[in-house]
């Protein structure tokens, strides 16, 4: 049996592919990048915007127009928040909710066995292929929220926070580890609250993975800032720790930090900053902030743009507000209009882009360690490009001469570059490289 495995939004969605592709591996069904000959098709939606399920409503479409023989597993936030209407879509043969997600290899295979009919059968963005990144594995550590933001759906789609154990997780690592993976990122819906169901926590899990597993690279995903303890960053002496971390702030204003029911303040957030730093000087934060919540003035506005400068993003991820139905947000008066909300949006973004090219080109003269990322493409110039990552996720790309395959290498690089044009970091090797077919070969200097 053939299975193809697609997902739409966050981090933790490719983190639950990637537990099913593995159980459904070990029930000895094969995971497939083609929809034309799979069995089984099964879709990882997301609902954190109306967009967002519009584009799930419309992959299910497209899933089943590219393969109506096969069967369809609808599941994730948009089939755990609108199970009716996701059952009413042409050619939905299965949903599984959100909290039934863990049954979900087992429930597709009898789906399959038993050759029942689709929920609609009355007729016979886009999201990538699922298949597993040699390189980086997404580590689901739990689930759900016990916070509401007033803007946010996936708490309520979600439910309650539930942590896997520390265990399961090493146990997890380990296997991935002699799998060839290089590196892993933690993620969850609720990072920094991994352990609260379980009497531990996040920094307690870290110490346990440094202490008990070799994986070479550990990461990250989405952490609420207010979850971190005051020694946390401690942690990053540890050169296995990437000097990376996602941290929403949402907005530089206190007011409408309290409307938006956050539980950090701007200040709060710039000392954080300032202690990751302290520890690694070239720590990379990342954020998102959201324009034009209900409310927000130009003063509010103003100390947004504020922050982006202060606390030397590297990189901002902007969002428009828009209303979603079942939010505390939605009934808020004082909205914003669209063009109010473009205008600051487009301020934002040019106001990012230059503290994220700024950020790179201090990166400029230092040594780093490369996990280079998949297969080379061909510049005009005939030469072979590989790209990856540094330590503190900025991209980065290498050309050298020889057709070498170093996808999967941590390479020590000199940056000698910023790529203007592609937003990039350009790479100098600084050691030998090896293929698999020939002996050690010297890249030429770029």
């Amino acid at each position: 049996m053939e299975v193809f495995l697609t997902a739409l939004g966050c981090r933790l969605n490719e983190a639950e592919l990637q537990m099913w592709a593995d159980e459904f591996s070990r029930e000895g069904m094969s995971i497939s990048r083609q929809l034309d000959d799979v069995d089984l098709m099964v879709i990882n939606t997301c609902a954190v915007t109306s967009e967002a399920a519009r584009k799930s409503r419309q992959t299910i479409r497209k899933l089943h127009r590219k393969n109506p023989q096969a069967k369809l597993v609808v599941t994730g936030c948009y089939a755990s928040l609108e199970k009716q209407q996701a059952e009413e879509i042409l050619g939905v043969d299965l949903i599984v909710s959100n909290a039934d997600k863990k049954e979900l290899p087992s429930l597709a295979k009898e789906l399959v066995e038993s050759n029942s009919m689709p929920f609609a059968a009355t007729e016979p963005e886009e999201s990538a292929l699922f298949v597993r990144n040699k390189e980086r594995a997404f580590i689901k550590i739990q689930d759900g929220c016990r916070y509401r933001c007033t803007y946010c759906i996936v708490t309520v789609a979600r439910g309650d926070e539930s942590s896997r154990t520390i265990d399961e997780l090493i146990d997890e690592i380990s296997r991935l580890e002699k799998e060839g993976v290089n590196e892993i990122v933690l993620t969850g819906v609720h990072v920094g609250g991994y352990g609260s169901d379980l009497g531990t926590s996040l920094y307690e899990l870290v110490v346990a993975i440094l202490e008990k597993t070799q994986i070479p690279r550990i990461r990250f995903a989405s952490v609420e800032p207010w979850d971190l303890p005051e020694n946390f960053f401690e942690l990053f002496r540890n050169e296995r720790l990437m000097p990376h971390m996602h941290l929403p702030i949402q907005s530089g204003s206190n007011r409408i930090l309290r409307k938006m029911s956050r539980r950090c303040k701007s200040e709060t957030f710039l000392k954080l900053v300032e202690k990751a730093r302290e520890v690694i000087p070239e720590f990379n934060v990342t954020t998102d902030i959201i324009v034009g919540f209900p409310g927000e003035t130009q003063e509010d506005f103003e100390l947004s743009q504020q922050i982006i400068g202060q606390a030397n993003f590297g990189h901002v991820h902007i969002f428009s507000y828009s209303d979603r139905e079942g939010t505390k947000a939605a009934r808020l008066p004082e909205k914003i209009d669209n063009e109010t909300k473009k205008k600051r949006s487009q301020q934002l973004h040019k106001l990012a882009a230059n503290a994220k090219q700024q950020n790179m080109m201090s990166m400029i003269g230092q040594r780093q360690n490369i996990l280079w990322e998949g297969k080379a493409s061909r510049t005009e110039e005939g030469r072979f490009r590989f790209f990856g990552h540094t330590e503190n996720y900025h991209k980065i790309f290498l050309d050298i001469d020889q057709h070498i395959d170093i996808a999967n290498q941590v390479i020590p690089c000199e940056v000698v570059d910023y790529d203007a044009q592609t937003q990039t970091l350009v790479a100098k090797a600084m050691s030998e490289l090896e293929s698999q077919n020939q002996n050690k070969l010297i890249v030429k200097q770029l």
